[in-house]
């Protein structure tokens, strides 16, 4: 496995297989690497002949310093399970590499961006989406892999790569949960035993906002009032989401620990 450092160390790396026809994946990630990270590895070698991660903390989609501050580094251990499922190529970057003294380009994604997670988090998909569009160009991937966790981010990729006429395959990889249901997260780490049992409220809540649709009932409602019943817990939103199918979305906040999920009615 080789660990990369800059851009034009990528292309060097990646120019012979590129020119050999080999199929290219990306799995873009922040490190704190977990099952759910191992799976995006897996469908990337199943689908792929090379598969390239990319380990980069990005500043750009972060709305706080201390969140940023505050988020795990663990570059040893990830790059110890790359290299364990067989990537190929990690493209590590320093952030001045990323984003070089005078850097002024951004994509925003518009009203997408804007909306949910946006509209809490402002600014968050524009450095999402450009920290994307950078790595598309950078790597040149045949298809790229992202978590279903994250329903509006797959979004707002999707978006870019159909505006900008990206030739990237966008893969959704469903969402990987621990043995209680609670989506796999870096930010998981962070829950104390208490804040845990809080946060499960979440995909309890999506599940029954589920089983309410299946019935013909409303799902955000059955979400809301099962949410609203969790103490501890402060809800930022619920909703259904006209993703590439309708989505039940919700983000939630257990103690500091900010949580978002999803669960797809289509």
């Amino acid at each position: 496995m080789k660990v990369l450092r800059t851009i034009a160390q990528v292309r060097e790396a990646l120019g012979g297989p590129r020119r050999s026809g080999d199929r290219i994946g990306l799995v873009p990630t922040m490190g704190a690497l977990h099952a759910g990270h191992v799976a995006l590895l897996r469908a990337a070698g199943e689908g792929c002949d090379l598969v390239v991660m990319s380990l980069f903390v990005n500043p750009s989609q972060f709305d706080a310093a201390d969140d940023l501050a505050r988020y795990p580094r663990t570059e040893e251990a990830d790059l110890r399970a790359a290299e364990t499922e067989g990537v190929d190529v990690v493209f590590a970057p320093s952030v001045d590499e990323v984003y070089p003294e005078g850097f002024d380009t951004w994509v925003e994604p518009g009203q997408l961006g804007a909306v949910l997670e946006g509209a809490v988090r402002p600014g968050h998909f524009r450095g999402v989406a450009t920290v994307c569009t950078k790595l598309f160009s950078i790597v040149q991937p045949a298809v790229a892999y992202f978590g279903q966790k994250d329903a509006q981010q797959v979004a707002v990729v999707r978006q870019v790569v159909r505006d900008l006429g990206l030739p990237v395959g966008v893969v959704a990889v469903p969402t990987v949960r621990d043995h209680d249901g609670l989506a796999l997260s870096s930010r998981n780490a962070f829950l104390s035993p208490a804040g845990r049992e809080t946060a499960l409220a979440l995909p309890r809540a999506l599940e029954a906002g589920a089983a309410a649709h299946r019935s013909g009932r409303e799902p955000v409602a059955a979400a809301r009032e099962l949410l609203n019943a969790q103490r501890g817990l402060v809800v930022d939103y619920v909703a259904v989401a006209d993703f590439d199918v309708p989505t039940l979305v919700a983000a939630v906040r257990a103690g500091a620990i900010r949580l978002i999920d999803n669960v797809r009615l289509g």
